[in-house]
């Protein structure tokens, strides 16, 4: 009865972790935790009252499916602003969050058979959507700091190469980038006419380093390049959902084309709160930043104090990718038995690296407040000096 282009779609563990927390909250358990991808702070108050002044005017009927052009002038001003990049409405899709965005263009981009790079570690949902649109994914095993490099695309590359898919900062690893290194991997799509989907949406979340999208590097590369972003992360509005694309326009209006019939339009209340996001203070961005850098510092101090656990330090996104591996054992032999037991025994929970194609690995989220995150570092280091669980 299944129809066989979705039998083996694999369901978001990164969801799957979530709801069991949520079910041993309800169940009255003291969990901690640091599995879920959201900021912890509340939408700001002005982009709220954007939303809520949008109801209060009727703004409740549909719009055009690609986003009213209020809010794609937004978007082209804040791609001018930000990233030195010029585009025009035209150039620009706005969907509910920055997935439909990725799932349109993956859809209206990839082939049966064709090949699509994807970096290891990947966030979660890269892999599924290639398979739904039937094309094949070539992962790139990343090196001691976790990036991939221009030679190794190069090598990488075949006669089905359509697409690079680059996630800069990165989930789940944090990495950022920097202008040199997207330098040299623009020279080797432009030589090979290879498109880049660049998932940005940790744009703003950055600590110290500054962010670059490889469609500012020079012409020919913004020609192969499409820009993922949206508001969810960097304003605290997954709930809104609304992300929003921006690239060549005959792929631009083939995803939009595709989302007139699976969608239609993106919410229109959250389109308002969105402009007020983007063409707002970003005072709250730094608020939150500072925060998150604090909660950063913190939990790597604490997971680099344990013995057997290995982790760098994030330059964006709110996430620490920490190598366990070396607490494996009989009992606790992968990722997933190792999350699984942390969540069942100590009440933490995290995301298994076997997620994100590394089962050395696993996620831990700093979007949580400083109290709840030395809580879970407690009983974290408690259960990898636990006999039962650690190989020594």
């Amino acid at each position: 009865m299944i129809a066989k282009r979705v039998q083996h779609i694999s369901a978001s563990p990164t969801l799957a972790i979530t709801a069991t927390v949520n079910k041993l909250k309800s169940e009255g358990k003291d969990v901690i935790s640091f599995a879920a991808g959201e900021p912890d702070f509340d939408t700001p108050k002005h982009i709220k009252q954007a939303g809520i002044t949008a109801i209060n005017m009727g703004f409740t009927k549909y719009t055009a499916t690609s986003g009213i052009i209020e809010l794609k002038l937004a978007i082209c001003e804040k791609f001018k602003k930000d990233n030195n990049l010029i585009y025009k409405p035209e150039n620009i899709l706005v969907s509910n969050g920055a997935k439909q965005c990725l799932y349109n263009l993956i859809q209206v981009l990839v082939d049966p058979e064709d090949e699509v790079l994807i970096q290891i570690p990947y966030w979660v949902s890269y892999e599924e959507m290639v398979k739904l649109a039937g094309g094949k994914c070539v992962f790139l095993k990343p090196n001691k700091q976790l990036k991939i490099t221009a030679n190794q695309i190069d090598q990488s590359i075949s006669a089905k190469t359509k697409i690079l898919i680059l996630n800069s900062p990165s989930n789940p690893s944090g990495v950022v980038y920097d202008k040199k290194e997207l330098e040299e991997i623009a020279r080797v799509l432009v030589a090979h006419n290879i498109l880049v989907i660049s998932d940005e949406i940790y744009e703003k979340l950055i600590y110290g380093k500054k962010h670059h999208s490889i469609a500012s590097i020079n012409s020919k590369i913004n020609k192969l390049t499409v820009v993922v972003n949206g508001v969810s992360k960097s304003y605290a509005m997954t709930g809104w959902r609304i992300g929003y694309c921006a690239g060549p326009k005959e792929i631009i209006k083939m995803a939009s084309s595709l989302q007139d019939h699976s969608t239609s339009n993106p919410n229109s209340i959250a389109q308002k709160a969105a402009i007020a996001a983007l063409t707002g203070s970003e005072d709250c961005i730094q608020e939150m930043v500072r925060e998150y850098r604090k909660r950063r510092d913190y939990m790597i101090g604490r997971l680099r104090a344990i013995k057997g656990i290995k982790v760098d330090m994030p330059d964006g996104a709110f996430y620490a990718y920490a190598d366990v591996s070396k607490l494996y054992n009989k009992n606790v032999a992968d990722s997933v038995s190792f999350c699984t037991a942390l969540l069942k025994q100590f009440f933490v929970g995290a995301i298994p690296g076997s997620a994100f194609g590394d089962d050395r690995y696993i996620r831990l989220s700093f979007a949580t407040s400083l109290e709840n995150i030395k809580e879970g570092m407690e009983r974290l280091e408690k259960f990898a000096g636990d006999p039962s669980f650690h190989s020594g």
